[in-house]
C-alpha cells in the first residue's frame, strides 16, 4: 500500500468517525420572525423617546441588534403596507393602493378615487412563496387584511382575521381557529399560537410572520396593564399644552388661527366637513392604548424567550417593525366633547414631534419603528440614518438568508443589508401614492417623495405641493416650497416621472356623467326585492309586537333579526332608505293612567360607521343622540305625562354621512311601575 493511499486512508476514516460522533453538522439556514404591529406609531415605543408607553422588551431588543430612525412604510394604511412586504414592490405598482374592502365615495368629495385592486394578485410570487420554495416552514398569525387565505400566497398555517373584541370572543373567524375562553385577550392568544408554531418546527428552518392585530382600534388594553397605567397617568404631573389641536387640508384655502379657533368651539360633523378640518391628539396619556402597547411588548419577550428555550435564539432573525403611523386621528370623523373613555375609544396616542397620524402622508403616517436582530452579524446597540421602506424587506431578507436575489419580483425594493453591516449605503428616492380620501382626515388624496434630507407632498385636487427639510424639521411645520421653488420642481418632476413609470392610477373629478372607478367602493342601498319587501315588517312585529317600520332600506346590510349580535340575543338591524330619509319604527299607544311609564330600549352601531337616533312622540323630538361608540347604550323615555292619552312614537335610525348607517336595537319595551 502506498504511503499517498494509506493517507487517504486514514483521512477517510477520520472524517467518517467526527460525523458518527455528531462533531460536523450541516449549516441550518437562519429562522426568520417578522414581527409587525398594527397602527404602532414611531413614538410610540420607548427607545424611540415615548415617555408614558412602557417597552422594556423592544428596548431589550434595539440594545441587541440595530435600530432605525428613517424606517418608513409603502402606504400610511395597512393593506398596501403588508402587501409591499410580502411583494417588494410599491402599492402604486401593484395597483393595491387602499386598505381593503376600503372607503366608500362620499357626495361631498370632489373627485372619484382611482382604480384600485381588491385583493393580493395571484401573479406575484410573495415572500412567503419564495421562502417556502427554499424549505421553509411558513405561518401568517393575525391580520394579514390582502383579501385572500394566506395559504393561496405561500403560507403552511394561517390563522387570520378581524378582531372586533381584544376580550373573548374576538370575532366569528377565530371561533374556530384560536382556542380560547372567557376573560382570554387577543394578544396574548395570537402570541400562544406563534410559538406552538415555532416549538413544532424547531428542527427544520421557518418563516413566522406575525401581524398582530394589536395596537388597532378597538381600542382595549389588558385589564391589569390598563391599571397599571391609570396610577401611572394619576402620578404624573400634567403634561403642557391642547389636548387636540385641529389639522386643516394643506390643499386648500389656508385658515386663520381665528377661524380655527371657532372651529375648535365649534365641534360638529358637518361643519368640520365643509371647512375639511379633522382632531390631531398630542398627547401619549391613553391608558386603554398603553395597555395594548405593553401587551404586545409582552408578546415579543415570549417569543424571544421560547426562542432562548429551544436554543434558536443564536440563528433567528427578528425584525420588529409597524405596518403604518399611529392613529392619532381617529377612525372616521370623532368630535372631543365627549368623555375621557369616549376619546380613548377613539384617539390612540400622539406621533409628537411628527406631524399628522395614520392616513396622512405627513411623517406622523409613515414613519414607523424598525428594529433588526441579527445575531452574529451586526453590531449591537447601532443605530441607522439609512432611509428603508417596506418594499426592501423582501431583497434584504433574501441576501441575510443567502437565497438568490428576484430583481424581476422585489424590483422596487433595495437590501439594506450594507446599512445593517454599518457600511455606505443610499438606497435612493422613495415614493408614495393614495389616489383616494383616508378615513382618517379630510386631506386631499396625494402622494410624496422623500430624497434625502427633501420631502416633497402633492395634493390631487388643486396640485397643492408642501416642501420640508426633514434634517432640520422633522415636524413638518416650515414649508419651503415657495422660498426653494428649484428644489421642489425637481421632486416634483421625479414624483411625476415615477407615477408614470409604474402606471400609478390617479383620481379625477366629478361630472355629472362621471363613473366611480373600477374597485371603488360606492354605499348605497341596493334595490328591494320583494322577499326584501315583506321580511323586516314580519321580523319588527316578532321583535317587539306592535311596532311597525317605514322608509328602510340597505338589504346588503342584511336588515331585520339576528338570534345573536354584539353580544346580546334578539337583536335587530336596521338601515336607512337614503341619506335624508331615515328608517323609522313607529307605534300608537295609549298611555295607562296611575302609572309611571317609560320607553325603555338599548341601542349599538356598525363598528366602522355611526348613525344618529331620534325620538319622536306625537312628532315632538325628545330624543337625538349620536350613537357613534360600537357598544350598547340604554335608553329611557318618561312617558307619564301623556296618561290618558293616546301618542304615536317613532324611533329613527338616520344617516349621520351615507356608510355603515346599520342601528342595532335591543328590547323595546313599555315599562310600567
Amino acid at each position: 500500500m502506498s504511503c499517498d493511499l494509506r493517507m487517504m486512508i486514514l483521512m477517510l476514516v477520520f472524517t467518517l468517525s467526527v460525523v458518527a460522533s455528531g462533531e460536523v453538522h450541516a449549516e441550518r439556514p437562519p429562522n426568520v420572525v417578522f414581527f409587525l404591529v398594527d397602527d404602532l406609531g414611531q413614538r410610540d415605543v420607548a427607545c424611540y423617546g415615548s415617555q408614558f408607553y412602557e417597552t422594556p422588551r423592544i428596548d431589550e431588543l434595539a440594545k441587541e441588534g440595530i435600530l432605525f430612525e428613517n424606517a418608513y412604510s409603502t402606504c400610511h394604511v395597512c393593506s398596501p403596507s403588508r402587501a409591499s412586504i410580502l411583494t417588494g414592490k410599491y402599492p402604486a405598482r401593484t395597483n393595491l393602493t387602499e386598505w381593503l374592502g376600503g372607503r366608500p365615495e362620499r357626495s361631498y368629495e370632489k373627485l372619484h378615487h382611482g382604480e384600485k385592486l381588491t385583493a393580493l394578485p395571484d401573479a406575484e410570487q410573495t415572500l412567503a412563496e419564495t421562502l417556502h420554495e427554499h424549505g421553509y416552514a411558513t405561518a401568517n398569525y393575525g391580520k394579514a387584511h390582502l383579501s385572500k387565505d394566506p395559504k393561496t400566497y405561500g403560507f403552511d398555517e394561517a390563522i387570520t382575521g378581524w378582531v372586533r373584541s381584544y376580550y373573548h370572543p374576538f370575532s366569528p373567524a377565530y371561533e374556530t381557529t384560536l382556542a380560547s375562553k372567557p376573560g382570554d385577550y387577543y394578544t396574548d392568544k395570537l402570541t400562544d399560537a406563534a410559538i406552538d408554531f415555532i416549538e413544532r418546527n424547531q428542527n427544520k428552518p421557518f418563516f413566522v410572520h406575525l401581524e398582530h392585530f394589536s395596537v388597532h382600534d378597538p381600542i382595549q388594553g389588558r385589564k391589569d396593564l390598563v391599571q397599571k397605567y391609570q396610577k401611572k397617568l394619576a402620578a404624573m404631573p400634567p403634561q403642557k399644552g391642547p389636548d387636540y389641536i385641529l389639522e386643516s387640508n394643506p390643499d386648500g384655502l389656508p385658515l386663520s388661527g381665528e377661524k380655527l379657533k371657532s372651529l375648535e368651539e365649534a365641534d360638529s360633523v358637518a361643519l368640520h366637513q365643509n371647512e375639511r378640518v379633522w382632531w390631531v391628539k398630542q398627547k401619549q396619556d391613553n391608558v386603554e392604548f398603553a395597555g395594548m402597547v405593553e401587551a404586545t411588548d409582552e408578546s415579543l419577550g415570549r417569543i424571544r424567550a421560547k426562542l432562548k428555550e429551544l436554543g434558536l435564539e443564536e440563528n433567528t432573525i427578528i425584525i420588529f417593525t409597524s405596518d403604518n403611523g399611529g392613529m392619532a386621528a381617529s377612525n372616521q370623523y370623532r368630535g372631543i366633547n365627549h368623555s375621557r373613555e369616549m376619546l380613548n375609544a377613539r384617539f390612540a396616542s400622539s406621533n409628537l414631534p411628527l406631524r399628522g397620524a395614520k392616513g396622512w402622508n405627513y411623517e406622523g403616517g409613515i414613519r414607523v419603528p424598525l428594529i433588526v436582530h441579527w445575531p452574529g452579524q451586526i453590531k449591537s446597540n447601532s443605530r441607522s440614518q439609512a432611509i428603508v421602506t417596506g418594499t426592501d424587506f423582501y431583497p434584504t431578507l433574501l441576501e441575510m438568508l443567502n437565497l438568490p436575489a428576484l430583481p424581476k419580483q422585489h424590483m422596487d425594493g433595495r437590501s439594506f443589508v450594507p446599512a445593517l453591516k454599518a457600511q455606505v449605503y443610499d438606497r435612493g428616492p422613495i415614493y408614495w401614492h393614495f389616489p383616494h380620501y383616508s378615513n382618517h382626515g379630510y386631506q386631499s388624496p396625494g402622494g410624496a417623495i422623500r430624497d434625502g434630507r427633501y420631502k416633497l407632498l402633492e395634493y390631487y385636487e388643486n396640485g397643492t405641493v408642501q416642501l420640508f427639510d426633514l434634517e432640520n424639521d422633522i415636524g413638518e411645520r416650515q414649508d419651503l416650497a415657495k422660498s426653494q421653488p428649484e428644489v421642489a420642481e425637481r421632486l416634483k418632476k421625479m414624483l411625476h416621472d415615477w407615477r408614470e413609470e409604474v402606471d400609478a392610477k390617479m383620481p379625477y373629478r366629478k361630472t355629472a356623467t362621471s363613473k366611480p372607478a373600477p374597485g371603488s367602493r360606492v354605499a348605497k342601498p341596493d334595490k328591494l326585492t320583494k322577499a326584501d319587501k315583506s321580511s323586516l315588517p314580519v321580523d319588527v312585529e316578532k321583535f317587539a309586537p306592535g311596532w311597525k317600520v317605514k322608509n328602510w332600506g340597505g338589504p346588503g346590510m342584511k336588515p331585520g333579526l339576528r338570534k345573536n349580535s354584539l353580544g346580546r340575543i334578539n337583536v335587530l338591524l336596521t338601515h336607512p332608505q337614503s341619506k335624508d330619509t331615515p328608517c323609522v319604527l313607529f307605534r300608537t299607544l295609549k298611555v295607562p293612567v296611575g302609572k309611571q311609564s317609560a320607553l325603555q330600549f338599548a341601542a349599538n352601531n356598525h363598528p366602522q360607521g355611526d348613525w344618529t337616533l331620534v325620538v319622536r312622540i306625537d312628532g315632538d323630538e325628545v330624543v337625538h343622540e349620536s350613537i357613534e361608540d360600537s357598544k350598547w347604550q340604554g335608553f329611557s323615555v318618561d312617558i307619564t305625562k301623556h296618561a290618558g292619552a293616546t301618542i304615536n312614537i317613532e324611533l329613527e335610525n338616520r344617516a349621520s354621512d351615507w356608510s355603515f348607517e346599520a342601528a342595532y336595537w335591543h328590547q323595546i319595551e313599555i315599562v310600567e311601575q
